[in-house]
């Protein structure tokens, strides 16, 4: 991939014409502000409504450029928009299902009840319960911590009594709980971004021990811009320590106009967070408009470029801007949009041709339904991308999520209702 070249040094800040403070490289070329971008009047067409096939009973035997014989183990079928997976040092799984529910599953059975503790949850549109992760030290604080929407404000009457309510708002939040081995409890929100009107989330422990999240940010209309508003945590990637808390050194901490718990920001729908094992370094994937999705490296007080740069197009065809001074550049993006979800770095032992491999999930591509499915990404030693691999696309599934176990094999949810869980091991 060519890359225009964005610059990556410490930031300031240069006024737009849209009201707003875009960082900038210190020292860094001032373009003429940029017009409005061509996102902001975007809006998306009626999506094509064709639902996925039911997932067969297994086991399912597929086939890959060099990890010839696969197998795929159906574990349950009996999810409803699963987002998340987590591995508890007994081996037992636990799944967040997006309505609001956290289930478990035991020695590859799914417990029928849903794990107490978890708190009220507004689930519409891509809103809900999100992310699940346990604590680095787990094995000796218990705790586990949720993304979700928090309920706020009260349901609006219809007129004249005609009509449901509408329900209130959901802000990205993050809470906190201790597993007692059978539910969660002492549980509280540690963080309250405050940002409505967001969808993904994810949630990520980097090597200096700090926890990280993905907000994201509207993907279309007027309120695109939000990406950009450092007043706003919509669109950022945030940082606290494990108790919530800001740390004083975040690169925005103490500046006026600047949310104190921003670590970056122009990001539009962060659906992946994982520290790469080798490096270091946190990497994300961000879904983009009709094209544009990326996978993005983490570093403290960058630019990401939503709305103003994409290597997308809008939902209606229109290409947009690719590149700016100060904006960074993705490590790989796609064209069309997969829209890319939840990622894991493969470092495990059962699949030996898939060492230093990303995975990705994928919803679908260029907006055709029954195109989701699991991406292979192929890096040399300098992690610069050599290939790209589908795999399950016979499934005909939007994926969710894809993580290694501690077992060195993978685990997949798919994004439907029911939605399964799937392993995949040689």
């Amino acid at each position: 991939m060519k890359r225009s070249p964005r610059l990556r040094h410490p930031a300031n800040v240069l006024a737009l014409g849209l009201g707003l403070a875009l960082v900038v490289p210190a020292g860094a070329r001032q373009a003429p502000p940029p017009q409005q971008p061509n996102a902001v009047a975007a809006f998306a067409p009626p999506g094509i409504n064709w639902p996925a096939p039911p997932v067969p009973d297994g086991p399912i035997m597929l086939e890959s450029a060099e990890q010839r014989s696969l197998r795929l183990i159906v574990m349950t079928r009996s999810l409803e928009q699963p987002w998340s997976i987590a591995f508890l040092p007994d081996g037992a799984i636990l799944v967040t299902e997006r309505p609001g529910r956290l289930r478990i599953i035991r020695n590859g059975v799914l417990d029928p009840n849903p794990v107490a503790g978890v708190p009220p949850v507004r689930a519409s549109g891509l809103q809900g319960l999100m992310d699940v992760v346990l604590h680095p030290r787990f094995a000796e604080n218990k705790w586990i911590y949720l993304s979700y929407h928090k309920p706020v404000g009260a349901p609006v009457a219809p007129a004249r009594g005609r009509g449901a309510a509408v329900a209130p708002a959901g802000a990205s939040t993050l809470a906190r709980g201790t597993w007692d081995g059978q539910a969660l409890t002492n549980v509280r929100d540690i963080f309250e971004s405050g940002a409505t009107d967001t969808e993904s989330s994810r949630i990520a422990f980097g090597r200096d021990g700090m926890l990280y999240m993905t907000v994201s940010a509207p993907g279309v209309g007027a309120d695109v811009v939000r990406s950009q508003d450092p007043n706003d945590y919509a669109g950022k990637v945030i940082r606290l320590r494990d108790d919530g808390t800001v740390p004083p050194d975040n690169p925005f901490a103490g500046r006026p106009g600047y949310k104190p718990a921003i670590y970056t920001l122009g990001h539009r729908n962060g659906h992946g967070l994982a520290v790469n094992p080798e490096t270091g370094e946190l990497w994300s994937t961000e879904q983009g408009p009709n094209g544009g999705d990326e996978i993005n490296i983490i570093r403290a007080g960058r630019n990401y470029g939503w709305p103003m740069v994409s290597y997308g197009r809008n939902y209606l065809g229109a290409r947009m801007k690719p590149s700016m001074d100060g904006m960074e550049e993705p490590v790989l993006f796609w064209v069309p949009s997969i829209a890319v979800t939840g990622m894991t770095f493969y470092t495990g032992d059962r699949f030996p041709a898939w060492k230093r491999n990303i995975f990705v999930g994928g919803l679908r591509q260029g907006e055709v339904p029954r195109t989701g499915h699991l991406e292979r990404l192929v890096f040399n030693d300098k992690w610069e991308e050599i290939r790209r691999e589908p795999l399950l696309t016979e499934l005909k599934q939007r994926i969710r999520d894809v993580r290694q176990g501690p077992d060195g094999l993978l685990y997949i949810v798919t994004a439907e209702s029911p939605g399964a869980l799937l392993r995949l091991e040689p």
